[in-house]
């Protein structure tokens, strides 16, 4: 189907994305296109984030089947979780090449046979190079990279929010697969889950293929909240040469040093650290498993709220300076932690995880912000770069918190140096420097 031919809500394109008909008569307003491309990509983030859910559901299944060790199961997804940070710059490059569609369904197909092929293994390798290969290089492809690609291209309004609201679709799809899944690995066996992710992908990819569009241009549209259109895209080489060479130039600007460095604090701090080593922590002090990662749980709950609450103040206030007051508060909250420790749940272990839930992932939507203000139209393939370095903080993290457990049999330290390296984040977002590009635009903060 050619684009420009295809259906669309408007009938003739107006500058704030409100249409009319052709013919005379009372002009009627119509949903601009760019919601709808903003409801696709929610879909495929949440699913995205359901899919590279299920190897935690799995393993002690897969330890009881095959015997393999947890450490050999564990490595599936430590490739996954490595190549989810390193595939995002890449995939950036490859949607502006061959266009945003065609990557997501390919991506989604990636995850589809890799996951289906799981039913058929029988040794580890198989095990690494279907979920931590394969699904690690679709769900990669479906990082930050693509909401900021999208974002970037369709909004000129309100992007912080629809970026915030994206970004939330994370942990929406985590509360949604998670229990359902379990369910499924408990009720009918681990393939179970498998063959719903391996479908699931395959369904997701049938919107994407229908209704996503590369641009507004090719509808004949403005971007929302526009009032000129954007200049035509440059023309790009390879998509590989192109992202090595985003980041050769981007690694000479102070600025993406420290987008790179807080982001990677950002990645310690929660992916890393509470994701990782919350429950066990909890459980040290007597807290029952089962009620700990019921925490876990409720903190992505808020995480939610936080993040769409982010983008919402990313419009409308200095990204640098919500990032000094996220991760401040962030520092503050887990140096309180280990006091905060019961063997049963308690007040003060609740307020924690309220308060730290709606700081989560509350960074993302001023770091996307001001990627795009330093870095323009590559902002998409250097914010892929600032995720690289997310999950290679969360992954140096992750395993030092275990070592550190281990050789002092708690881990108190773990939380009071990961409250120093927030205080770390805030001087790198102060060294941003204030000027007139980290603020938002004010004509396109007043229409949302």
């Amino acid at each position: 189907m050619n684009e420009r031919n295809a259906p669309t809500l408007d009938d003739a394109p107006t500058l704030d994305g409100a249409t009319a008909p052709a013919t005379a008569g009372p002009r009627r307003p119509r949903v601009h296109y760019a919601w709808v491309v903003a409801a696709v990509s929610l879909l495929v983030l949440l699913g995205s984030a359901g899919f590279r859910s299920t190897p935690g559901l799995m393993m002690d299944a897969l330890h009881n089947e095959f015997g393999w060790s947890m450490a050999t199961i564990s490595s599936a997804t430590s490739v996954n979780l490595a190549l989810y940070g390193l595939t995002a710059p890449f995939a950036a490059a490859l949607m502006d090449r061959f266009g945003v569609r065609l990557v997501v369904v390919c991506a989604l197909l990636t995850i589809s046979v890799g996951a289906g092929l799981t039913m058929l293994m029988r040794e580890p390798w198989q095990l690494v190079l279907c979920w931590g290969v394969l699904v690690g290089l679709g769900s990669g492809s479906m990082a930050g990279a693509f909401a900021t690609t999208v974002t970037g291209r369709w909004f000129r309004a309100r992007q912080g929010l629809v970026t915030g609201v994206l970004t939330a679709a994370g942990a929406a799809g985590n509360l949604v697969f998670l229990p359902v899944g379990a369910w499924l690995v408990e009720q009918h066996g681990w393939r179970s889950a498998v063959v719903v992710v391996s479908l699931a992908a395959s369904a997701v990819a049938v919107p994407v293929l229908l209704l996503m569009r590369e641009r507004p241009a090719d509808l004949g549209l403005l971007p929302y909240g526009a009032t000129e259109a954007p200049p035509a895209p440059a023309p790009t080489g390879g998509a590989l040469a192109r992202s090595l060479r985003v980041l050769r130039d981007s690694a000479r600007s102070r600025a993406f040093w420290l987008l790179a460095g807080s982001f990677a604090i950002c990645g310690a701090t929660t992916a890393g650290l509470v994701g990782t080593h919350f429950i066990p922590a909890a459980h040290d002090h007597g807290l029952p498993v089962t009620t700990a990662a019921s925490l876990l749980a409720l903190i992505g709950v808020f995480d939610v709220v936080g993040t769409i609450a982010s983008g919402w103040f990313t419009d409308r206030f200095d990204s640098r300076l919500l990032l000094v007051v996220y991760y401040a508060l962030r520092g503050l909250s887990l140096l309180l932690l280990p006091q905060l420790f019961a063997g049963s749940l308690e007040p003060p272990i609740l307020a924690f995880v309220i308060f730290y839930g709606l700081d989560w992932v509350a960074t993302v939507p001023p770091t996307v912000a001001l990627c795009r203000r330093h870095f323009g139209e590559d902002a998409p393939i250097v914010f892929g770069w600032v995720l690289a370095c997310h999950q290679v903080g969360a992954a140096v993290v992750a395993g030092l918190a275990g070592l550190v457990r281990d050789a002092f049999g708690d881990y108190d330290l773990a939380w009071y140096a990961a409250g120093a390296l927030c205080a770390v984040a805030v001087l790198l977002c102060l060294a941003l420097g204030a000027n007139r590009e980290d603020r938002p635009d004010r004509t396109v903060a007043a229409l949302s």
